[in-house]
């Protein structure tokens, strides 16, 4: 493992060592687990009552934190500590390049074109006409369909299945289990039957984007699914037929978008969230977690709740509906009280 004093790091990443710049560094860990030859992380105030006993020979912490950080720890200080640490971590654990090549039992069909430093695993299997671009790796026991082409040195790791013709861009990251281009969810009710529409778009995946395991994203009704540049999904995660994802977006676990939704550029699905079909998340819009959306969220709109409404708005019914059982209480009260009142009043007619 390599190993790098404090001062080179806080170089590599424009940090401000206060301390010992000369200790040696070769790990990164939590505070309260880290050893003495490794570094840990302050980015967030909840973590500063774990500096006082931490055995790391140095910490990375936000310059917002300085002030409640004991003088005598070794400090690199800088103003993005989780983009600083990024640096670290891959000068510390730097990315393993497998040797290209094509294992025995891979079923390579003879019409695929294999770039330069191409690696692929252990009973894969490369359908007729797909492309791989230089430097793609393709795990163990991965399906690569017909037609299908990956950009240059995009990963797919093991036990992933791309149904035909999907198209990946380059430097992409699909983890296992992952299932892109499978038929989207259409039927039509013929005589009394859900007889399946054909499914005949595509699925397209843009450059500098990863998708977490066992996500499904299905192939177009008619027309593409699409993700669009650097846009980061979670784990468990399904898109449906002809839904349109912007750049950057973030998607986290457990969400489903319903068939023909567009998510707009560096929007935020948190886990959870549930989006009908044919509906649009605006650019830079934020769904909270576990949210059902089941209308159109405009550009850099927050919203929470089901159905998902203003994030405030939705924050205010929360607090009237916890206050409910109390105002039930009064009500009861009140009735009582009435209905006393009622039973001790004198009879008017007597």
């Amino acid at each position: 493992m390599p190993e790098f004093s404090v001062a080179h790091l806080a170089h590599a990443v424009g940090g401000e060592v206060v301390g010992d710049g000369s200790r040696a560094i070769d790990g990164v860990a939590a505070l309260e687990s880290a050893g003495p030859r490794e570094m840990s992380l302050v980015a967030n105030r909840r973590y500063i009552a774990y500096v006082p006993a931490t055995r790391a020979a140095a910490v990375l912490i936000a310059t917002e934190f300085v002030d409640e950080i004991p003088g005598t720890l070794t400090q690199i200080r800088v103003a993005n500590p989780h983009a600083a640490l990024r640096g670290i971590l891959l000068l510390l654990y730097p990315p393993v390049h497998p040797e290209p090549g094509v294992h025995p039992t891979a079923i390579v069909a003879e019409n695929v074109q294999v770039g330069t430093g191409v690696r692929i695993d252990a009973y894969s299997v490369i359908g007729s006409g797909a492309v791989l671009d230089d430097g793609v790796f393709i795990g163990a026991h991965t399906v690569v369909g017909e037609g299908c082409e990956i950009g240059m040195n995009t990963v797919l790791h093991p036990h992933v299945t791309l149904y035909p013709r999907v198209q990946i861009g380059a430097e992409c990251v699909i983890h296992s289990g992952a299932r892109l281009g499978r038929d989207g969810f259409g039927y039509a009710l013929v005589d009394g039957e859900h007889q399946k529409m054909p499914q005949v778009g595509g699925c397209r995946i843009a450059d500098k984007v990863e998708i977490g395991a066992n996500t499904t994203i299905d192939r177009g009704s008619i027309g593409d699914t699409v993700v669009g540049r650097g846009t980061k999904i979670d784990n468990l995660v399904h898109l449906g037929h002809n839904v349109r994802v912007g750049e950057r977006a973030i998607i986290i676990a457990q969400v489903g978008v319903a068939g023909s939704s567009i998510v707009g550029d560096g929007a935020v699905l948190a886990g959870q969230v549930g989006v009908s079909g044919h509906l649009t998340i605006g650019a830079g819009a934020r769904v909270a977690a576990q949210a059902g959306v089941i209308g159109d969220v405009s550009p850099g709109e927050t919203v929470s709740g089901y159905p998902a409404r203003p994030h405030r708005e939705a924050l205010r019914s929360q607090a009237a509906a916890f206050r409910l059982p109390s105002l039930l209480k009064r009500v009861r009260a009140v009735e009582k009280a009435l209905l006393r009142r009622t039973k001790e009043a004198p009879d008017p007619g007597k």
